[in-house]
């Protein structure tokens, strides 16, 4: 079983191009049924783009089938993926989830598709994702497991996704001890953002799906080398500055061992770490980003 692929889109024609023909690569595509989504555009000045990509989005081949959804207001990157994903794993019961600039390897479509076949009755296995950081490490194993979601291409089925809310107050719900592990053990701060979502200085959805997998003790399942990188991290995005530490040589590997420790890998863990805590931005280029972010007027990762 090939999942529906659900793909969303807003202003940037150059990425969305770039995303669609690399996804039109992959072996699996020709069996697989895409959604676009595209969201509309929040301000006057965004409607020529939001109208260029809708326009390219018109002539997508090489799939099983293409459904463009347009919406006709502007919903926001947190409300369109919920929605969309919701809508699609309803439907279907699995999907793998990209935005328009995730670049994707020949093989991603095949290596998503079989973790999902893998892992289907898994109950410890909540999200595969096509990412991993671009630590060398050399492995005999195709895949490790940890608590932490990334979401540059990923997927997951509708008897985990079901447990997601957003409007539930989940961080309540969370000891001492949980905000410690949440933060990767104080690596990261990543309750924080609940805590913003829940003021309403952000609106976001990633936290919320991290915190649903975190609180039912479930594991994500990432590749050691990524089948994706991320275009947008080119300084086009709303509230993001450019950099390239993230860009790793894509993986084009087509034959996968699953068969892994179902428990948190503590090698690539500490590795993982390890790579944050290198590059962590320093002060001034913090103050920077929140300055940007602020006469952007956006809290949102892309819009």
């Amino acid at each position: 079983m090939n999942a529906p692929i659900a793909l969303f889109v807003y202003n940037r024609p150059d990425h969305t191009q770039q995303t669609l023909v690399s996804l039109q690569k992959n072996t699996l595509a020709k069996n697989s049924h895409l959604y676009i989504f595209s969201d509309g555009p929040k301000k006057e000045k965004d409607i020529p783009k939001v109208n260029e990509v809708r326009q390219l989005l018109k002539n997508i081949n090489g799939f099983k089938s293409v459904t463009v959804k347009v919406r006709k207001s502007n919903w926001g990157l947190a409300k369109s993926i919920i929605e969309g994903v919701t809508e699609i794993i309803n439907l279907h019961e699995r999907v793998i989830v990209l935005e328009d600039d995730i670049v994707t390897s020949n093989t991603f479509l095949s290596f998503m598709n079989g973790a999902l076949n893998f892992y289907y009755n898994n109950s410890s296995v909540w999200h595969i994702s096509g990412w991993n950081y671009p630590i060398n490490i050399k492995s005999e194993e195709d895949v490790f497991m940890w608590r932490c979601m990334n979401c540059w291409g990923w997927a997951t089925w509708k008897d985990k996704w079901k447990f997601f809310n957003k409007t539930k107050d989940i961080k309540d719900y969370f000891s001492r001890n949980d905000i410690y592990e949440f933060n990767l053990n104080g690596i990261e701060n990543f309750f924080a953002q609940l805590l913003k979502n829940q003021s309403g200085q952000i609106d976001t959805w990633a936290i919320y799906w991290y915190a649903a997998i975190f609180k039912n003790q479930g594991l994500c399942v990432n590749p050691y080398h990524s089948f994706v990188n991320n275009i947008g991290l080119d300084g086009t995005g709303q509230n993001s500055l450019a950099t390239k530490i993230y860009i790793s040589e894509l993986n084009h590997k087509n034959e996968f061992n699953f068969n892994v420790s179902v428990s948190e890998n503590e090698i690539m863990l500490k590795n993982i770490k390890k790579f944050i805590l290198k590059n962590k931005p320093s002060i001034p280029s913090k103050i920077l980003n929140k300055i940007r972010t602020f006469f952007n007027e956006g809290f949102n990762c892309k819009y």
